[in-house]
């Protein structure tokens, strides 16, 4: 019995089915562009074993340990690591003997179409994972990850890998993706700029990471020229290792153009601690203006990922740390908030910056008609929490009759276990082509020209906005 049956995510109605089979065919085994990884440069860079089969899919997800953690579950308990080091547990099978117990919390999640997805396809299993089919899995799974061919390197050319982008802190050495280049490693593993730490006055650390910026780049960070040019320093350096983007993670999507004066005292203040919280959230939103015009300057493309009330429980944030399943969607203004970057650069034919939201109400109401008329901007697809099967035909309901299809980038898998990745494109791909289907049988799209754009949103659109 598979895991995955062959239909999955097709229309129901046959004709509509045999189509978006037909489409899916022709774009199935296309290489992978993948614009936004959050993998770990240091595995390609070292290529070594992954160590078992706990770590490589349950401890570095997310998406896993917040559902277990909603059902009562400690993430201690999953190997989670604590700040001050405090013990949690190291035992592989018995992570994943707790995680197969409860395996069952996940059905009709995105997660359970990936695993699924991935138990099947990479290590060859047939029989769904329970409490009493743990130990199988398991041991069929480490027995595989000790093997040459699932290696890192290894697996990124089985998965037909055409390129990785993994994101980078603007503090990063980036000693890895040197590695890379001087391995003669024919892959393509390139960094993207991700600078929050140092335009966030209330990232941890603030000061001293201006401090390390001024270090890494040569600049005087002490002053607003200083510190912007320590910026275009450190995008260069990323560029010269492949760099093609810039990610930008903040709270809301407001942006301002304040005058070159009006800045720099705002900096002042901000440098020496003594910002209020309206003036650290000013900066922020001049930051992301600052950045667009970079962007123009340099080619970098932007990417922005607001709306995201990030570390809801301060409890959870103090023990864990960041990324632990407690960032949560807010309601998220685009149009007033970005038109000081827009009356920036948002006609300027240089730049490009691509919109991310998880407010999806915003789609048709906003990001759309945005879209659909400057031609800086681009669509995102649907990430994150909505980076399932609906989420992702909601995305293509909500925008393309505003911004078409050639206004969007593709799709984005955002991932952090390595080998979801596969699955989240195989999972983008029926989506997509069961709404083309759907167009063409609906008479709202010609056959031939479905096919075309099957190619273009599976890869082509992802290779020409990330200029991949």
């Amino acid at each position: 019995m598979a895991l995955v049956d062959p239909n999955y995510l097709f229309p129901a109605e046959p004709g509509v089915r045999s189509l978006a089979r037909d489409l899916y065919g022709t774009v199935r085994d296309l290489p992978i562009v993948s614009p936004h990884g959050h993998t770990d440069p240091r595995w390609y860079a070292d290529n070594q074993l992954f160590p078992d089969p706990a770590q490589l899919l349950i401890v570095p997800d997310h998406y896993i340990f917040r559902m277990l953690f909603s059902q009562g579950h400690r993430l201690e308990d999953f190997g989670v690591p604590t700040l001050d080091g405090a013990p949690v547990e190291t035992d592989g099978r018995t992570i994943w003997r707790r995680f197969a117990k409860s395996y069952y919390h996940f059905r009709g999640t995105p997660t359970r179409l990936w695993l699924d997805y991935t138990l099947q396809t990479l290590f060859a299993l047939d029989e769904p994972l329970t409490g009493a089919t743990a130990d199988r899995h398991y041991d069929a799974i480490a027995e595989r990850l000790a093997s040459d061919s699932y290696r890192p390197r290894a697996l990124y050319e089985r998965f037909n890998i055409e390129v990785i982008a993994t994101t980078d802190g603007a503090l990063d050495d980036l000693s890895s993706h040197r590695a890379i280049r001087d391995s003669g490693w024919r892959g393509r593993i390139v960094p993207t700029y991700r600078p929050d730490a140092v335009v966030d006055p209330d990232f941890e650390g603030f000061a001293a990471n201006l401090d390390r910026l001024a270090d890494i780049s040569g600049a005087d960070t002490g002053t607003w020229d200083g510190y912007l040019d320590a910026h275009r320093r450190r995008r260069a350096a990323f560029q010269a290792l492949g760099a093609t983007a810039t990610d930008h993670g903040h709270p809301t999507a407001e942006t301002a153009n304040l005058t070159h004066t009006e800045a720099a005292r705002l900096f002042d203040r901000v440098r020496l601690g003594t910002a209020d919280a309206g003036e650290r959230a000013l900066f922020r939103a001049q930051m992301l203006t600052e950045m667009a015009r970079m962007s123009a300057d340099d080619g970098l493309v932007m990417q922005i990922h607001p709306g995201s009330m990030r570390n809801h429980s301060a409890a959870m944030f103090a023990r864990f740390g960041r990324d632990k399943g407690f960032d949560i969607p807010t309601r998220t203004d685009y149009v007033r908030a970005l038109q000081p970057l827009l009356d920036a650069v948002g006609t300027d034919p240089r730049a490009s910056v691509i919109l991310f939201t998880l407010d999806e109400t915003s789609y048709a109401r906003e990001l759309a008609p945005l879209a659909g008329v400057y031609p800086a901007l681009k669509l995102g697809p649907a990430w994150w929490f909505h980076d399932s099967p609906e989420g992702m035909r909601r995305f293509r309901e909500a925008t393309t009759e505003t911004a078409g299809f050639y206004n969007t980038v593709g799709f984005n898998d955002d991932t952090r276990a390595f080998p979801s990745i596969p699955a989240r494109h195989d999972v983008a791909r029926r989506v997509d082509c069961a709404f083309l289907a759907r167009l063409v049988t609906e008479h709202r799209l010609r056959e031939a020209e479905a096919h075309e754009l099957a190619h273009d949103l599976a890869y082509g659109l992802a290779k020409k906005a990330y200029r991949l």
